[in-house]
């Protein structure tokens, strides 16, 4: 379990994020267009994973388009923008916003939230995922973690982004 804080009030994760050094667990999330992809999906690329809330949230909003802006000069790189919000929804951002660079995937029915000790298990956010970044390099394991210790913080890009580069 980890505390983080969502505007100063404690808050925990019902796990913690996976070790660098430790290779990424497979999960199965859904696109916007409801099919299944899997961390498999993306073998041999550099996967960047943005995980957030809600993208109805200004700070997880942002995050999505700096990663968007970011992930066009990373190559050999998947950026993985990962909540709970039905995919319709994550669709109709992405459109409304321009955003083609990166990849919305739902873990509004799967377990990605215990399996990367991500999901908050108290608050008034309760159920959803905390704000973390993951970096997994092109053999699959774990060179970068970010677990924002407050929920209305962004992570840090730059890090996450030189883990890749």
């Amino acid at each position: 379990m980890t505390t983080i804080t969502l505007k100063g009030n404690p808050i925990h994760t019902v796990g913690t994020l996976p070790a660098v050094g430790t290779e990424a667990q497979n999960f199965t999330l859904v696109a916007d267009d409801l099919s299944e992809k899997s961390l498999a999906d993306f073998k041999g690329k550099n996967i960047i994973l943005n995980i957030f809330p809600s993208v109805n949230t200004g700070v997880c909003a942002a995050s999505v388009r700096e990663f968007n802006k970011d992930a066009a000069a990373l190559p050999n790189t998947a950026v993985l923008c990962i909540s709970k919000d039905l995919p319709f929804a994550q669709a109709q951002f992405c459109g409304a916003e321009g955003i083609k660079n990166v990849t919305m995937l739902s873990d509004f029915r799967t377990d990605f939230g215990h399996e990367y000790g991500v999901q908050m298990a108290d608050g008034p956010l309760k159920g959803l995922l905390s704000r973390a970044v993951i970096v997994i390099d092109s053999q699959g394991k774990i060179i970068y973690e970010e677990q924002v210790p407050e929920i209305t913080q962004e992570p840090d890009f730059a890090k996450a982004l030189a883990a890749v580069k």
